[in-house]
């Protein structure tokens, strides 16, 4: 999927599973900040009633292609082991064709020969994300935040960890979503997982609070109609 598309997904994907779609271990997290790897997302199994202008989903579109650099490019990686560039191009590849272990093998061996390269930091939470390893990339995450604690972008996917996991933890993401929204008022992407995450946790009125603020600062946001809808109804699930 699209970076550009992701935050649509994101709350097409919830809003979709609120009101009745089938939630099968879908990943999805927030728009990348120049740099970081593009990624897509897997798994995700809808019903009959899924609308016809529901965002793109993951099971609605083809496997991603194989880059035909993918495997010189991992084949440079492996015999240059201490070429930081050769691990970060075939990290690059790798998720591209949603390989995201591999992804993640590569950017270990680049964080090792950069331990403090912010961007290897950031693209191993991504990957672990993609890869469906929530608790892994709420560590990379957090340490990325260590080094750059202003970095809104990531702060907002460390937070998605908590709404995606097994286990959700609603209060934990709203807490960082919250702490975006400190600094960034109108950051789109915190007000609509925040939003999401209200509903979740079935306070419809912080829900209804922040879908306003959302909706003053996005008004054309195609998930605003589905979470309107959600909160008015007030079922969390």
């Amino acid at each position: 999927m699209n970076k550009e598309n992701i935050l649509y997904a994101i709350i097409g994907i919830m809003v979709g599973l609120i009101g009745g779609f089938i939630f099968a271990n879908s990943y999805m997290r927030s728009e990348l900040s120049s740099g970081r790897l593009s990624t897509a997302s897997s798994a995700m199994q809808t019903n009959s009633n899924m609308p016809a202008d529901h965002p793109t989903v993951p099971g609605q579109q083809q496997p991603a292609p194989v880059p035909p650099e993918l495997q010189p490019a991992m084949d440079k990686a492996k015999a240059n082991p201490t070429d930081f560039d050769a691990q970060m191009k075939a990290a690059e590849l790798s998720n591209q064709a949603e390989q995201y272990e591999n992804a993640i093998e590569f950017l270990k061996a680049a964080n090792k020969l950069k331990p403090d390269d912010y961007i290897t930091i950031v693209n191993l939470g991504n990957a672990s994300f993609d890869s469906g390893n929530f608790a892994e990339a709420e560590k990379w995450y957090s340490a990325a935040l260590e080094k750059k604690k202003e970095d809104n972008n990531v702060r907002t996917d460390l937070g998605l960890t908590f709404v995606f996991r097994e286990t959700p933890n609603y209060d934990r993401a709203i807490q960082e979503f919250n702490t975006v929204l400190s600094t960034e008022p109108n950051h789109i992407q915190a007000l609509q997982n925040s939003v999401v995450a209200y509903i979740r946790k079935g306070d419809m009125a912080k829900a209804k609070d922040n879908l306003t603020k959302l909706e003053a600062v996005d008004p054309k946001n195609v998930a605003i109609p589905r979470l309107k809808s959600q909160i008015d109804k007030g079922q969390p699930k």
